[in-house]
């Protein structure tokens, strides 16, 4: 039965009895999926199992927060739990996916014999290490359904394993073979935005990191969840870019650089995803869970110091990696599909290089998405970065000419926006070509 209203409240309270019936009728499916997986016989799960197991998980999780669940010293530990199954069956999958994958990404081509090796058994290292603890944590939900009196089945998963093969052929690329506008100014915007993912991630890199302390340092420093979430978004809209405007096109198909481009995108987004959910249970399920049971239960599931060495030693080193190993491929790409030029101009009477012209320069640059250099008086900067195109203008306040260098693209919107007096007399003033300035 449902207990009283509180007075003045709305909803109304369960009691822990009654509610261990319907945490028992919900919970049904995701235990008899912990015996299929359970099983000793079942090896290696598949990209399906890990889908399934965050499905069943992500549906009871809800159900939890749905009553409060998390708030309530008996049920907080459960939903720790659940919660904490979600996230590691993300991480699985993700996995899985990439190492299913690797060949057709081609990611491994551009390291040495060695390398591959030991990127591939690392990879599935980690994967077995991400089931083992999935494997611990369903142990664990099912020692607490006892606990709460929940009748465990007999029966495995419904669904199962699909008992498909794995994929050894595939069919022609021939949908969608046609020519988009403005498709190779597409080319160089990725090439261009994937070298930049590349220096951020540099920027970003732990290297190995050995002991548990100095991991932890670096994790709380440096790779904080937000962090984690941010490197995942760069790299997945690289991804998102290339297949709205570069897959299955003529130039793609014609040139087997793009899609091995592609091949190390998609590698270092799994990893990235990877690391995210292990980041995030570091951070959350671990040490901001208010239950100190829950703490002390999913700190012994799965030790800090080996999901800190899976996320710095394994997962983000070889997002890294790759990321920086389809470095040359965009190098390669970015001057076969720019038009490279020099322009040179001159202030006009009265006009100085200030911070909004300045401001104008970059989203000319930034809406091409190819680099452009500012030069004065020998001095030179990105022009996408308004800080050091104003400390070098500033470095140089009484010179009047410069030089820009870049994709023949931006340099002639450049070239538009300093005959228009740098729109000193507003954005409506510039010609239509630079319109999107006044959308910036």
């Amino acid at each position: 039965m449902l207990g009283q209203t509180p007075e003045g409240s709305l909803e109304q309270l369960v009691p822990e009895r009654d509610f261990a019936n319907l945490f028992g009728s919900r919970a049904q499916d995701l235990l008899r999926l912990t015996n299929t997986l359970s099983s000793p016989q079942i090896g290696a799960w598949t990209k399906r199992l890990f889908f399934l197991l965050y499905s069943e998980a992500d549906e009871l999780e809800s159900f939890l927060d749905d009553y409060g669940a998390r708030s309530n010293q008996s049920y907080a530990p459960v939903t720790e739990l659940v919660a904490s199954i979600r996230g590691f069956s993300m991480a699985g999958l993700s996995l899985e996916h990439l190492i299913r994958r690797l060949d057709n990404y081609q990611v491994l081509e551009s390291l040495s014999g060695l390398d591959a090796d030991m990127a591939r058994e690392d990879l599935t290292a980690a994967r077995r290490w991400v089931q083992d603890v999935l494997v611990a944590l369903l142990g664990e939900i099912r020692a607490e359904a006892e606990r709460h009196g929940v009748p465990h089945p007999k029966e495995g998963h419904e669904e199962g394993e699909s008992g498909f093969p794995l994929v050894r052929f595939r069919l022609p690329r021939d949908v969608g073979l046609e020519d988009i506008a403005e498709e190779e100014q597409r080319i160089a915007e990725v090439a261009s935005k994937y070298l930049q993912a590349c220096t951020m991630l540099d920027e970003g890199a732990s290297g190995i990191i050995e002991e548990p302390a100095k991991r932890d340092t670096f994790l709380r420093e440096s790779l904080t969840e937000e962090t984690a979430r941010v490197y995942t978004a760069t790299v997945h809209n690289l991804q998102s870019t290339y297949d709205t405007y570069i897959g299955n096109t003529r130039l793609e198909s014609a040139d087997e650089r793009l899609p091995k481009l592609r091949g190390h995108v998609s590698g270092s987004l799994h990893l990235l995803e990877a690391a995210t959910q292990l980041v995030h249970f570091l951070e959350r399920h671990e040490s901001e869970v208010r239950d100190d049971g829950a703490r002390s239960q999913l700190a012994r599931l799965a030790p800090r110091a080996q999901v800190s060495n899976v996320i710095l030693n394994v997962l983000l080193l070889w997002a890294g990696r790759l990321m920086a190993e389809g470095r040359v491929l965009a190098e390669d790409l970015l001057p076969s599909y720019t038009n490279l030029q020099v322009l040179d101009v001159e202030l006009g009477e009265g006009l100085v290089l200030h911070a909004r012209p300045i401001s104008l320069v970059v989203s000319i640059v930034v809406h091409y998405a190819t680099p452009v250099e500012f030069e004065v008086a020998g001095v030179t900067c990105s022009a996408g970065s308004i800080l050091e195109m104003m400390i070098a203008a500033g470095s140089k306040s009484d010179e009047k000419r410069f030089r820009f260098r870049g994709d023949e693209r931006p340099l002639r919107d450049i070239a538009l926006l300093f005959h228009h007096d740098l729109g000193e007399g507003g954005t409506d003033t510039l010609p239509p070509e630079l319109g999107y300035l006044s959308r910036a």
